[in-house]
Protein backbone atom coordinates (compact mmCIF):
# COMPACT_ATOMS: atom_id res chain seq x y z
CA UNK A 1 0.00 0.00 0.00
CA UNK A 2 1.36 3.61 -1.04
CA UNK A 3 2.42 5.07 2.22
CA UNK A 4 0.62 8.37 1.16
CA UNK A 5 -2.48 6.73 1.35
CA UNK A 6 -4.71 8.69 4.54
CA UNK A 7 -7.46 6.68 6.60
CA UNK A 8 -10.64 6.02 5.37
CA UNK A 9 -13.48 9.10 5.82
CA UNK A 10 -9.61 11.71 5.88
CA UNK A 11 -8.88 13.80 3.03
CA UNK A 12 -7.14 16.50 2.08
CA UNK A 13 -8.47 19.82 1.22
CA UNK A 14 -7.23 21.62 -2.13
CA UNK A 15 -7.10 25.47 -2.93
CA UNK A 16 -10.29 26.19 -4.66
CA UNK A 17 -12.11 24.16 -2.00
CA UNK A 18 -9.56 25.05 1.34
CA UNK A 19 -10.74 29.19 -0.15
CA UNK A 20 -14.56 28.36 0.30
CA UNK A 21 -13.83 27.20 3.12
CA UNK A 22 -11.72 29.74 4.73
CA UNK A 23 -14.42 32.33 3.08
CA UNK A 24 -17.29 31.26 4.91
CA UNK A 25 -15.93 30.69 8.09
CA UNK A 26 -14.60 34.59 7.92
CA UNK A 27 -18.29 35.31 6.80
CA UNK A 28 -19.82 33.55 9.92
CA UNK A 29 -17.37 34.81 12.37
CA UNK A 30 -17.54 38.54 11.22
CA UNK A 31 -21.49 37.78 11.54
CA UNK A 32 -21.22 36.36 15.07
CA UNK A 33 -19.00 39.41 16.04
CA UNK A 34 -22.27 41.53 14.90
CA UNK A 35 -24.58 40.08 17.61
CA UNK A 36 -21.98 40.59 19.95
CA UNK A 37 -20.34 36.81 20.23
CA UNK A 38 -16.68 36.33 21.61
CA UNK A 39 -14.14 34.16 19.95
CA UNK A 40 -12.71 31.81 21.94
CA UNK A 41 -10.00 28.71 20.84
CA UNK A 42 -10.35 25.77 23.14
CA UNK A 43 -7.81 23.02 22.23
CA UNK A 44 -7.63 20.29 20.15
CA UNK A 45 -7.11 17.47 23.16
CA UNK A 46 -7.52 17.61 26.76
CA UNK A 47 -7.04 15.16 29.83
CA UNK A 48 -10.29 12.42 28.95
CA UNK A 49 -11.88 13.01 32.05
CA UNK A 50 -12.58 16.41 31.23
CA UNK A 51 -13.26 16.49 27.94
CA UNK A 52 -16.22 13.50 28.72
CA UNK A 53 -17.67 15.94 31.57
CA UNK A 54 -20.99 16.23 30.42
CA UNK A 55 -20.40 14.86 27.24
CA UNK A 56 -23.18 11.80 26.28
CA UNK A 57 -22.63 8.68 25.61
CA UNK A 58 -22.60 9.24 21.90
CA UNK A 59 -19.16 11.90 22.30
CA UNK A 60 -17.29 8.93 23.75
CA UNK A 61 -18.10 6.81 21.28
CA UNK A 62 -16.59 9.31 18.13
CA UNK A 63 -13.72 10.45 20.42
CA UNK A 64 -10.48 9.06 19.72
CA UNK A 65 -8.31 8.20 23.13
CA UNK A 66 -4.41 7.71 23.28
CA UNK A 67 -1.80 7.93 26.03
CA UNK A 68 -0.57 11.48 27.31
CA UNK A 69 3.39 10.47 26.80
CA UNK A 70 4.56 12.91 29.79
CA UNK A 71 1.82 12.43 32.78
CA UNK A 72 0.78 8.62 31.78
CA UNK A 73 -2.96 10.01 31.49
CA UNK A 74 -5.66 9.29 29.11
CA UNK A 75 -6.18 12.19 26.69
CA UNK A 76 -8.75 12.52 24.26
CA UNK A 77 -9.23 14.37 21.06
CA UNK A 78 -12.36 16.69 21.05
CA UNK A 79 -14.97 15.15 18.67
CA UNK A 80 -17.29 18.20 19.75
CA UNK A 81 -16.72 21.81 20.86
CA UNK A 82 -19.54 22.22 22.54
CA UNK A 83 -18.64 20.87 25.72
CA UNK A 84 -15.38 22.75 26.00
CA UNK A 85 -16.58 26.32 25.18
CA UNK A 86 -19.31 25.45 28.40
CA UNK A 87 -16.28 24.50 30.63
CA UNK A 88 -14.76 27.65 29.47
CA UNK A 89 -17.70 29.57 30.25
CA UNK A 90 -18.07 28.05 33.90
CA UNK A 91 -14.67 27.90 34.94
CA UNK A 92 -12.44 30.83 33.01
CA UNK A 93 -14.70 33.37 32.19
CA UNK A 94 -16.74 32.93 35.47
CA UNK A 95 -19.17 35.71 34.68
CA UNK A 96 -22.19 36.17 36.29
CA UNK A 97 -24.29 37.60 33.20
CA UNK A 98 -25.15 36.70 29.58
CA UNK A 99 -21.93 35.80 27.84
CA UNK A 100 -21.92 35.39 23.88
CA UNK A 101 -19.03 32.74 22.87
CA UNK A 102 -18.42 31.93 19.25
CA UNK A 103 -15.84 29.21 18.00
CA UNK A 104 -14.51 27.35 14.79
CA UNK A 105 -11.93 24.49 14.95
CA UNK A 106 -11.44 20.66 13.53
CA UNK A 107 -12.73 17.92 15.50
CA UNK A 108 -12.08 14.41 15.02
CA UNK A 109 -14.36 11.13 15.26
CA UNK A 110 -13.80 7.89 15.11
CA UNK A 111 -16.78 7.39 13.03
CA UNK A 112 -18.25 9.05 10.33
CA UNK A 113 -21.22 10.76 11.28
CA UNK A 114 -23.47 10.65 8.05
CA UNK A 115 -23.28 9.21 4.07
CA UNK A 116 -19.97 10.33 2.22
CA UNK A 117 -19.53 12.51 5.69
CA UNK A 118 -15.64 13.18 6.80
CA UNK A 119 -13.87 12.01 10.05
CA UNK A 120 -12.61 15.39 10.17
CA UNK A 121 -15.45 18.30 10.67
CA UNK A 122 -14.06 21.89 10.64
CA UNK A 123 -16.53 22.62 13.35
CA UNK A 124 -18.41 26.00 14.00
CA UNK A 125 -20.94 27.71 16.37
CA UNK A 126 -21.96 30.41 18.78
CA UNK A 127 -23.47 29.28 22.14
CA UNK A 128 -25.21 31.76 24.69
CA UNK A 129 -25.37 31.25 28.60
CA UNK A 130 -26.70 33.20 31.38
CA UNK A 131 -30.59 33.17 30.03
CA UNK A 132 -33.13 30.74 30.42
CA UNK A 133 -35.80 32.70 28.37
CA UNK A 134 -36.89 31.52 25.11
CA UNK A 135 -35.47 34.80 23.99
CA UNK A 136 -31.48 33.26 23.63
CA UNK A 137 -33.19 30.26 21.75
CA UNK A 138 -34.69 32.26 18.94
CA UNK A 139 -31.53 34.36 18.87
CA UNK A 140 -29.40 30.94 18.34
CA UNK A 141 -32.17 29.35 15.29
CA UNK A 142 -32.01 33.36 13.97
CA UNK A 143 -28.00 33.38 14.02
CA UNK A 144 -28.43 29.62 12.63
CA UNK A 145 -30.45 30.86 9.72
CA UNK A 146 -28.30 33.82 9.34
CA UNK A 147 -24.89 31.64 8.81
CA UNK A 148 -26.94 29.63 6.09
CA UNK A 149 -28.29 32.16 4.16
CA UNK A 150 -24.48 33.85 4.34
CA UNK A 151 -23.51 31.00 2.49
CA UNK A 152 -26.22 31.32 -0.33
CA UNK A 153 -28.57 28.82 0.81
CA UNK A 154 -32.30 30.34 0.20
CA UNK A 155 -33.80 27.28 0.44
CA UNK A 156 -33.82 25.53 4.04
CA UNK A 157 -35.83 23.48 6.18
CA UNK A 158 -35.92 23.75 9.58
CA UNK A 159 -37.13 20.43 11.67
CA UNK A 160 -38.01 21.26 15.24
CA UNK A 161 -38.00 19.10 18.33
CA UNK A 162 -38.51 18.86 22.37
CA UNK A 163 -36.76 16.82 24.85
CA UNK A 164 -39.12 18.17 27.26
CA UNK A 165 -41.99 16.15 25.68
CA UNK A 166 -40.81 12.83 26.79
CA UNK A 167 -39.26 13.91 30.25
CA UNK A 168 -42.83 15.55 30.82
CA UNK A 169 -44.90 12.21 29.61
CA UNK A 170 -42.87 9.54 31.68
CA UNK A 171 -42.18 11.81 34.36
CA UNK A 172 -45.15 10.53 36.81
CA UNK A 173 -44.77 6.35 35.30
CA UNK A 174 -42.27 5.08 37.34
CA UNK A 175 -41.86 2.21 35.05
CA UNK A 176 -41.39 4.80 32.41
CA UNK A 177 -38.43 6.41 33.95
CA UNK A 178 -36.29 3.12 34.87
CA UNK A 179 -36.59 2.48 30.61
CA UNK A 180 -35.89 5.86 29.12
CA UNK A 181 -33.26 5.20 27.38
CA UNK A 182 -34.58 2.58 25.68
CA UNK A 183 -37.75 4.53 25.17
CA UNK A 184 -35.49 7.16 23.76
CA UNK A 185 -33.73 4.42 21.26
CA UNK A 186 -37.14 3.21 20.24
CA UNK A 187 -38.89 6.42 19.67
CA UNK A 188 -35.90 8.08 17.90
CA UNK A 189 -36.01 4.53 15.65
CA UNK A 190 -40.10 5.04 15.20
CA UNK A 191 -40.24 1.42 16.12
CA UNK A 192 -44.12 0.93 16.92
CA UNK A 193 -43.80 -2.46 17.43
CA UNK A 194 -41.12 -2.33 19.87
CA UNK A 195 -42.93 0.62 21.65
CA UNK A 196 -46.17 -1.11 22.03
CA UNK A 197 -44.27 -3.80 23.93
CA UNK A 198 -42.10 -2.43 25.94
CA UNK A 199 -45.13 -0.09 27.10
CA UNK A 200 -47.29 -2.44 27.78
CA UNK A 201 -47.21 -2.35 31.68
CA UNK A 202 -47.22 1.37 31.85
CA UNK A 203 -49.51 3.78 32.85
CA UNK A 204 -52.79 4.18 30.53
CA UNK A 205 -52.16 8.10 29.98
CA UNK A 206 -48.55 7.49 29.54
CA UNK A 207 -48.45 4.10 27.35
CA UNK A 208 -51.00 6.17 25.16
CA UNK A 209 -48.62 9.79 24.72
CA UNK A 210 -45.46 8.02 24.11
CA UNK A 211 -47.54 5.72 21.42
CA UNK A 212 -48.74 8.75 19.67
CA UNK A 213 -45.22 10.44 19.54
CA UNK A 214 -43.92 8.64 16.53
CA UNK A 215 -46.84 9.69 14.44
CA UNK A 216 -46.60 13.36 15.42
CA UNK A 217 -45.00 14.73 12.39
CA UNK A 218 -45.25 17.31 9.64
CA UNK A 219 -45.77 20.81 9.46
CA UNK A 220 -46.88 23.36 12.10
CA UNK A 221 -50.56 22.23 12.09
CA UNK A 222 -48.70 19.47 14.36
CA UNK A 223 -48.87 21.22 17.24
CA UNK A 224 -52.66 21.54 17.50
CA UNK A 225 -52.89 17.42 16.76
CA UNK A 226 -50.31 17.42 19.63
CA UNK A 227 -52.05 19.24 22.10
CA UNK A 228 -55.56 17.00 21.55
CA UNK A 229 -53.54 13.55 21.79
CA UNK A 230 -50.88 14.29 24.45
CA UNK A 231 -51.78 15.00 28.06
CA UNK A 232 -52.36 18.22 29.51
CA UNK A 233 -49.36 17.83 31.73
CA UNK A 234 -47.06 21.62 32.74
CA UNK A 235 -44.48 20.31 30.84
CA UNK A 236 -46.01 18.95 27.64
CA UNK A 237 -47.54 22.84 27.53
CA UNK A 238 -44.21 24.32 27.90
CA UNK A 239 -42.83 22.16 25.35
CA UNK A 240 -45.37 22.65 22.92
CA UNK A 241 -45.85 26.86 23.50
CA UNK A 242 -42.08 26.72 23.33
CA UNK A 243 -42.07 24.89 19.84
CA UNK A 244 -45.03 27.13 18.46
CA UNK A 245 -42.96 30.36 19.27
CA UNK A 246 -39.74 29.08 17.42
CA UNK A 247 -41.91 27.92 14.54
CA UNK A 248 -43.55 31.29 14.11
CA UNK A 249 -40.56 33.18 14.57
CA UNK A 250 -38.42 31.38 11.26
CA UNK A 251 -42.06 31.46 9.00
CA UNK A 252 -40.65 33.36 6.13
CA UNK A 253 -37.10 32.44 6.50
CA UNK A 254 -37.63 28.38 6.47
CA UNK A 255 -39.81 25.66 5.76
CA UNK A 256 -40.62 24.40 9.12
CA UNK A 257 -41.21 20.75 10.22
CA UNK A 258 -42.34 19.52 13.54
CA UNK A 259 -41.26 16.01 14.78
CA UNK A 260 -41.94 14.83 18.21
CA UNK A 261 -40.09 11.85 17.96
CA UNK A 262 -36.80 13.24 17.56
CA UNK A 263 -34.35 12.70 19.85
CA UNK A 264 -31.08 13.26 18.48
CA UNK A 265 -28.95 14.92 21.04
CA UNK A 266 -31.42 13.85 24.09
CA UNK A 267 -28.79 13.01 26.44
CA UNK A 268 -27.67 16.46 26.62
CA UNK A 269 -30.11 18.15 25.50
CA UNK A 270 -32.67 20.03 27.66
CA UNK A 271 -35.34 21.88 25.82
CA UNK A 272 -36.25 22.81 22.07
CA UNK A 273 -33.91 21.41 19.61
CA UNK A 274 -33.59 22.61 15.73
CA UNK A 275 -32.30 20.31 12.99
CA UNK A 276 -31.41 22.64 9.36
CA UNK A 277 -31.47 20.92 6.31
CA UNK A 278 -30.36 21.72 2.43
CA UNK A 279 -30.97 20.38 -1.16
CA UNK A 280 -28.34 18.04 -2.08
CA UNK A 281 -27.23 16.79 1.29
CA UNK A 282 -29.29 13.86 3.26
CA UNK A 283 -28.03 14.69 6.47
CA UNK A 284 -28.53 18.02 9.17
CA UNK A 285 -25.86 20.40 7.86
CA UNK A 286 -26.75 22.16 11.28
CA UNK A 287 -27.86 21.80 14.94
CA UNK A 288 -28.57 23.12 17.99
CA UNK A 289 -30.51 23.30 20.66
CA UNK A 290 -30.96 23.92 24.67
CA UNK A 291 -28.68 22.23 27.12
CA UNK A 292 -29.18 23.75 30.40
CA UNK A 293 -27.61 20.60 32.82
CA UNK A 294 -24.05 20.22 30.90
CA UNK A 295 -22.56 23.48 33.22
CA UNK A 296 -23.60 21.23 36.44
CA UNK A 297 -20.89 18.63 35.59
CA UNK A 298 -18.55 21.36 35.83
CA UNK A 299 -19.79 22.73 39.00
CA UNK A 300 -21.90 25.78 38.03
CA UNK A 301 -25.31 25.33 36.59
CA UNK A 302 -25.62 27.78 33.68
CA UNK A 303 -28.58 27.93 31.13
CA UNK A 304 -27.35 27.36 27.84
CA UNK A 305 -28.28 27.12 24.29
CA UNK A 306 -26.18 26.86 20.95
CA UNK A 307 -25.96 25.51 17.36
CA UNK A 308 -23.28 24.18 15.57
CA UNK A 309 -22.10 22.60 11.61
CA UNK A 310 -19.50 21.45 9.97
CA UNK A 311 -18.34 23.93 7.24
CA UNK A 312 -16.30 21.24 5.12
CA UNK A 313 -19.78 19.60 4.23
CA UNK A 314 -21.28 23.03 3.70
CA UNK A 315 -18.67 24.07 1.15
CA UNK A 316 -18.60 21.17 -0.67
CA UNK A 317 -22.32 21.59 -1.60
CA UNK A 318 -21.17 25.21 -2.81
CA UNK A 319 -20.36 25.96 -6.65
CA UNK A 320 -16.64 25.89 -7.23
CA UNK A 321 -15.83 29.59 -7.23
CA UNK A 322 -14.94 31.26 -10.35
CA UNK A 323 -10.83 32.03 -10.59
CA UNK A 324 -10.03 35.39 -9.46
CA UNK A 325 -8.72 37.82 -12.06
CA UNK A 326 -5.21 38.60 -10.71
CA UNK A 327 -2.01 40.39 -12.42
CA UNK A 328 1.15 38.48 -13.44
CA UNK A 329 4.54 40.46 -13.22
CA UNK A 330 8.18 39.63 -13.60
CA UNK A 331 10.55 38.68 -10.85
CA UNK A 332 13.18 41.37 -9.56
CA UNK A 333 14.62 43.68 -7.44
CA UNK A 334 14.37 47.34 -9.25
CA UNK A 335 12.92 49.94 -6.26
CA UNK A 336 10.12 50.67 -8.86
CA UNK A 337 8.97 47.44 -9.47
CA UNK A 338 8.87 46.70 -5.50
CA UNK A 339 6.98 49.93 -5.39
CA UNK A 340 4.64 49.06 -7.89
CA UNK A 341 3.85 45.91 -6.72
CA UNK A 342 3.40 46.99 -2.96
CA UNK A 343 0.68 49.66 -4.32
CA UNK A 344 -1.30 47.25 -6.44
CA UNK A 345 -1.47 44.52 -3.39
CA UNK A 346 -2.70 47.39 -0.90
CA UNK A 347 -4.93 48.70 -3.28
CA UNK A 348 -6.49 44.80 -2.87
CA UNK A 349 -5.11 43.09 -6.11
CA UNK A 350 -3.34 40.07 -6.48
CA UNK A 351 0.04 40.18 -7.81
CA UNK A 352 2.13 37.21 -9.03
CA UNK A 353 5.72 37.76 -9.18
CA UNK A 354 7.04 35.16 -12.71
CA UNK A 355 9.70 33.22 -10.81
CA UNK A 356 12.76 33.12 -12.93
CA UNK A 357 12.26 29.93 -15.53
CA UNK A 358 8.75 28.90 -14.02
CA UNK A 359 4.94 29.30 -15.85
CA UNK A 360 2.59 29.90 -13.11
CA UNK A 361 -0.03 27.34 -12.65
CA UNK A 362 -2.33 27.82 -9.86
CA UNK A 363 -6.46 27.08 -9.53
CA UNK A 364 -7.45 30.00 -7.87
CA UNK A 365 -6.24 32.72 -10.11
CA UNK A 366 -6.46 34.04 -13.42
CA UNK A 367 -3.84 35.92 -14.72
CA UNK A 368 -5.77 38.83 -17.46
CA UNK A 369 -3.11 41.42 -16.16
CA UNK A 370 0.29 41.77 -16.84
CA UNK A 371 3.15 44.37 -15.34
CA UNK A 372 5.31 45.62 -17.84
CA UNK A 373 8.14 48.72 -18.18
CA UNK A 374 7.05 51.21 -20.05
CA UNK A 375 9.01 53.13 -23.06
CA UNK A 376 10.47 55.50 -20.68
CA UNK A 377 12.22 52.73 -19.34
CA UNK A 378 11.67 54.18 -15.79
CA UNK A 379 7.50 53.16 -14.46
CA UNK A 380 5.57 50.17 -14.57
CA UNK A 381 2.18 50.07 -16.58
CA UNK A 382 -0.69 47.16 -16.68
CA UNK A 383 -1.56 45.77 -20.08
CA UNK A 384 -4.82 43.60 -20.45
CA UNK A 385 -3.85 40.17 -21.77
CA UNK A 386 -5.69 38.21 -24.83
Amino acid sequence: MPNWLLPENIADVLPSEARKIEELRRLMLDNFRLYGYELVMPPLLEYLESLMTGAGKDTDLRTFKLVDQLSGRMLGLRADMTTQVARIDAHLLNRATVTRLCYAGSVLHTRPSGLHATREPLQIGAEIYGHAGLEADAEIQELALASLALAGFDSVRLDLSHVGLLRAIIAQDVAAGRDEAALYALLRAKDAPGLRALTASYDAVTRDALLALPNLYGDIDVLARAREVLPPLPGVLKALAELAALAGSALGRAEVAIDLADLRGYQYESGAMFALYVPGLPNAVARGGRYDHVGEAFGRARPATGFSLDLRELARLLPTAERKHSIRAPWGSAPELKEKIAELRKAGEVVIQSLPGHSNEQDEFECDRVLVLADNGSSWILKNLG
